[in-house]
């Protein structure tokens, strides 16, 4: 079984014991996750470089919980929609690279956002 399945069936677990299973529906799911995502930007906010190198250091596990809380709605929005994170992930990536191939990008960012914008006028 992959760590993304054993995860989840963790994560699953976890929710039936505490009687919170009906509530999770996917718009919640997506809400939640957009919410904990958030939270993950306010270790970020109007900080420098230098800042967030520092604040990284000494606030690595509150991140580590925000970051565990993103990959929790992450993981349980997946299973309730049926969709395969791992499959997704992989396919996303082959299409990335379709899109955005190696020799046009690769140290080039004007290069990456004239062909994100391209994409977007399709």
């Amino acid at each position: 079984m992959s760590d993304i399945k054993d995860l989840t069936n963790k994560i699953n677990q976890w929710v039936v014991e505490r009687g919170w299973e009906p509530a999770q529906k996917p718009k919640d799911l997506a809400i939640s996750l957009s919410l904990e995502a958030a939270e993950v930007l306010e270790h970020f906010q109007w900080k420098n470089e230098r800042k967030v190198a520092k604040h990284i250091k000494e606030n690595k596990d509150e991140l580590a919980d925000e970051l565990a809380d993103v990959a929790i709605y992450l993981f349980k929005l997946a299973d309730k929609t049926k969709i395969d994170l791992k499959s997704a992930v992989e396919n996303k990536l082959v299409k990335a690279s379709k899109k955005y191939p190696v020799e046009a990008v690769k140290g080039n960012s004007k290069e990456y956002y004239r062909l994100k914008k391209q994409a977007r006028a399709k």
